[in-house]
């Protein structure tokens, strides 16, 4: 409950406090202030949607990203995302409240795409500093640990959280605490696809059938990783859900969604870059057989993780529904003629 002034609690409602102890919207400038800030909000959205904008416009004039133009790649490029699609789908099925309507899955995921520029900058302008730190303390492998932990991770699923958070999680139809986890998936879906996207363009430098002989291992990388962003934003955006149903304790429930999700999301990290080499030397195989293998076992195990979140939502959410439907049941044995005690035989 929130905590009440000393005033309002004594006066229990008798009193007007207005201006006192309490308030709300009656004169002229109470409208204005509430005019300005919702103006300073949505003036707040407009120009981080903007930023946003302007750094994947960049990455089309700059980057090289504008190659995804050509058929070729694009058709590629969709292709790599398809497993992520799969697994959104999954997860979009699984709400068993309501389906979200079109137009919020739609601008999740368009901002998904937009908000991983985002950590595209954030992650250059700070990886230097954590490689410089390993080489202060002489380990130069605690550079990739920091970097994954502490920069990767959390920033790229805080951009995603944001995805969700700054248009989805403000609107009425997100009514139920699953909803955080389908627009947290739509947002790695968006994420994902234009990292895909990124990577490809980057790899192949090419357009036209070129691109499969330049880029094919890189498209298989890909449709690989895609997965894992959707999975990770899932358990976020779940929190994140949470979190709107519990607004005295909703910072430390999104931390706690934001830390999971980030600490999943460094570990694959760090263990893809040195596993799956040491696999296939123990296990006398390619590679990249063994980055396919370490890929689908990790990405499984918290695949069923995240699954099996949902069927508990799913099957509290039909036992709440039988309990509230029994409770709502009248009590019949009363007009039930055996029970009556007008019958001849009860005299």
């Amino acid at each position: 409950m929130p905590q009440r002034d000393p005033i309002e609690a004594a006066a229990d409602g008798s009193l007007d406090l207005y201006d006192v102890a309490d308030w709300e919207v009656r004169g002229p400038l109470d409208r204005l202030a509430v005019a300005v800030h919702a103006s300073a909000l949505t003036l707040g959205r407009v120009t981080i949607v903007l930023l946003a904008v302007s750094i994947l416009v960049s990455q089309f004039v700059l980057g090289g990203l504008g190659a995804i133009t050509d058929p070729v790649v694009g058709t590629v490029t969709v292709l790599s995302v398809v497993p992520a699609v799969g697994l959104a789908g999954y997860v979009w099925r699984a709400d068993v409240t309501s389906r979200e309507p079109l137009s919020l899955l739609v601008a999740t995921f368009l901002l998904g795409v937009l908000f991983a520029g985002f950590a595209a900058v954030i992650n250059a302008m700070f990886a230097p500093a954590a490689f410089v730190f390993a080489d202060v303390v002489g380990v130069e492998a605690l550079g990739l640990l920091l970097f994954f932990y502490v920069i990767v991770g959390p920033v790229e699923e805080g951009v995603k959280l944001l995805a969700v958070r700054l248009y989805a999680f403000r609107d009425a139809r997100f009514d139920a605490v699953v909803d955080g986890a389908v627009y947290g998936a739509l947002a790695g879906l968006g994420f994902a696809t234009i990292e895909n996207a990124l990577y490809i363009t980057q790899a192949t430098g090419d357009v036209g059938m070129g691109v499969f002989a330049a880029g094919g291992s890189v498209v298989t990388v890909r449709a690989l990783a895609g997965p894992g962003h959707v999975i990770y934003s899932a358990f976020a955006g779940y929190y994140l859900g949470l979190a709107k149903f519990n607004p005295d304790q909703a910072g430390p429930i999104v931390v706690k969604g934001l830390m999971i999700a980030a600490f999943v999301h460094a570990t694959y990290n760090a263990a893809v870059s040195a596993l799956p080499s040491v696999l296939a030397t123990g296990l006398g195989v390619s590679p990249f057989l063994a980055f396919v293998g370490f890929v689908i076992v990790y990405d499984g195990l918290f695949g069923y993780v995240l699954v099996r979140k949902l069927r508990t939502y799913r099957q509290t959410y039909h036992r709440a529904r039988a309990r509230r439907s029994r409770s709502f049941e009248p009590d019949l044995a009363e007009f039930d003629p055996s029970n009556r005690r007008d019958r001849p035989d009860s005299l």
